[in-house]
């Protein structure tokens, strides 16, 4: 294992380990941070959203300026 899944592990263990409302204090800390916040908003959004179908980021750029050009 990773140090970084290690570690990942032991914060973890902790946050499962607090009660219902020191959970909540925890996770209402993070959210105020504003970095943090748009940190967790982004990976929340990228869990969400991984089953998604994809296509290339060249693909989506030539569409676009293909649209753009008719508009």
């Amino acid at each position: 294992m990773k140090a970084v899944e290690s570690r990942t592990e032991i914060y973890l263990m902790a946050l499962q380990s607090l009660s219902k409302a020191e959970k909540e204090a925890v996770i209402v800390r993070l959210l105020e941070d504003p970095q943090l916040r748009e940190d967790i908003l982004d990976l929340a959004l990228i869990q969400q959203r991984q089953g998604e179908p994809s296509r290339p980021f060249t693909e989506y750029l030539a569409d676009r300026k293909e649209r753009a050009r008719k508009a």
